[in-house]
């Protein structure tokens, strides 16, 4: 390790923003090259730690050890309260054939109950997380679900379960957004695809996991307890494990982060002060809402939010169904979701290197989409043909490749969203319409259209082929918008005549002033 200069004062901090203000207020903001408001000039907390200009340096070494000391940490925390989220919301599927009391269309009621609390609670949970501690906050939620879910072992009515399911899906409605600000936060933008990835990576090994779990509590004689409600018990058990280790362990922003030296927290502030993405800010700025509302591309992410979870609604809930409606009994059901949980693991971490190995992030899910074309056109092409091994191949191209979505849009808003709110807001409405559609998702497919459901995988081939034209236009716009930014910077170099060595300081004073990504003249989209 070798650093130049002792940390930067908090009083000439606080300074330094004031004359920012003074400078803003008088309605020149050609004087720094951005377009902002008055309320986007309250810096955030990293402000306080390393001030507005690089004081410090560290080695690459330096930087290397302490990346390290980070994934050590928060990636394996986030990856144990994504696979206890994933397996609790999934539950169902596998209670579906394991003496469940609800069938036909109230399971599918029951089903669409966590989504209405996802998208019910939405909004006020990342709200209430900007304004507490945002690991801590989250750690109660995960507690709190694990208790739900084990309550569900002693519901036996459709009202019970819906109740049930509805606060289940309130709880777990902040997992996404918390974890996406928490990557954002502690690494670079060439660096968070592959961060995220791997605790997305749990969708697929909690479906082996959850898979072989059930396979073997299927074998009980139920004597004491009902096959479905042991599930209910070890995975609600489970959740409340994983939520004490995250109230326990799980750092709240580079800032706040116990584990690391004082010395080591300013080196994780500085290594992301390039990324322009800044860290946290507890005050909630309406510019900022009001830029996420208007952006385009907000609006490109929610349309390819919502036509990647229809087919998520459906195939996480109705696999085993489907499956078994091949030809094959409940058990064997259950051990032959295990695969395609093996490939979806195996694509998210590839694509996950890849995203972030190219610097890029719609390329992987073109990439993943077309094996999951032509896995539901096999599906339905092959219906009724008693080619058990090809059905099942193409259920797992489907199951093993779509998903990935999640990642990549995880990784999208983490690396081409900037300033605190406007990332917040982002994230909640991603989040909001990932419960729209996998309400949709769980009403395509239809009781009556059981055992084969070829609506239903008719419409996931559809709305995945359109996707692909989506996919492309997102990454047009981020490629289109680095160019006007480009020649901004350049027209700006020309008029003040700087150099290189300016831009890049002028770059650092900007990293921590929660500015948006379009008021921040040096934020770089990443395609």
């Amino acid at each position: 390790m070798s650093t130049s200069m002792q940390p930067p004062s908090f009083s000439r901090e606080k300074s330094s923003v004031s004359d920012l203000r003074n400078r803003y207020s008088n309605d020149d903001p050609d004087k720094v090259g951005v377009e902002t408001t008055i309320s986007s000039l309250e810096g955030d907390e990293a402000l306080k730690l390393v001030g507005r200009e690089r004081t410090v340096q560290f080695s690459e070494e330096y930087n290397r050890k302490l990346r390290h000391k980070l994934d050590f940490l928060i990636p394996p925390l986030c990856a144990a309260v994504y696979f206890t989220q994933f397996l609790d919301k999934t539950a169902l599927n596998y209670a579906s054939i394991m003496g469940l009391p609800i069938t036909g269309q109230n399971y599918n009621l029951v089903l669409m109950a966590f989504y209405l609390g996802y998208l019910f609670w939405e909004f006020p949970t990342v709200y209430l997380s900007q304004k507490t501690r945002v690991a801590k906050y989250l750690g109660i939620n995960v507690v709190a679900w694990g208790v739900i879910l084990m309550l569900h072992a002693v519901a036996t009515s459709f009202g019970a379960l819906f109740a049930l399911r509805f606060l289940l899906g309130m709880l777990e409605s902040c997992v996404t957004p918390i974890l996406i600000l928490l990557i954002s936060m502690f690494y670079k933008k060439d660096e968070q695809a592959r961060r995220i990835s791997w605790f997305y990576v749990m969708t697929g090994l909690a479906q082996v996991f959850g898979g072989f779990v059930a396979y073997g509590v299927s074998f009980s004689d139920g004597r004491v307890l009902a096959p479905y409600k042991i599930i209910y018990l070890l995975l609600g058990g489970l959740a409340i494990v994983v939520g004490i280790a995250v109230l326990i362990w799980m750092p709240d922003s580079p800032v706040l982060a116990n584990f690391l030296t004082e010395e080591e927290r300013i080196a994780a502030l500085e290594r992301v002060r390039d990324d322009q993405g800044g860290t946290e800010n507890k005050k909630l700025k309406m510019d900022q809402v009001k830029e996420a509302l208007t952006d385009v591309r907000t609006w490109l992410i929610v349309l390819t939010t919502i036509m990647t979870n229809i087919p998520n609604g459906g195939i996480n809930n109705f696999s085993n169904l489907i499956i078994k409606s091949f030809g094959y009994t409940s058990k064997q059901a259950l051990i032959l979701s295990t695969p395609g949980g093996a490939v979806l693991a195996a694509t998210t971490l590839t694509l996950g290197w890849y995203s972030d190995k190219k610097k890029e992030r719609m390329m992987p899910f073109v990439i993943a989409l077309i094996p999951t074309i032509i896995g539901s056109a096999i599906m339905i092409g092959l219906n009724g043909s008693g080619q058990k091994g090809a059905l099942l191949f193409g259920i797992y191209l489907v199951t093993g490749t779509f998903s990935v979505s999640g990642l990549v849009v995880y990784s999208w808003n983490a690396s081409n969203i900037s300033g605190h709110t406007k990332k917040s807001t982002v994230n909640a409405l991603t989040m909001f319409i990932f419960g729209v559609g996998n309400i949709i998702g769980t009403e395509i497919f239809q009781p009556k259209d059981a055992p084969d459901y070829i609506p239903g995988k008719i419409a996931i081939l559809t709305l995945m082929t359109v996707q692909l034209g989506v996919c492309l236009l997102l990454r047009w716009v981020n490629i289109r918008l680095n160019r006007q930014k480009r020649k901004r910077l350049e027209e700006e170099k020309a008029k003040r005549g700087w150099t290189d060595e300016d831009v890049q300081k002028e770059r650092e004073r900007h990293a921590f002033l929660d500015l948006t990504d379009k008021q921040n003249i040096y934020f770089e989209y990443v395609k």
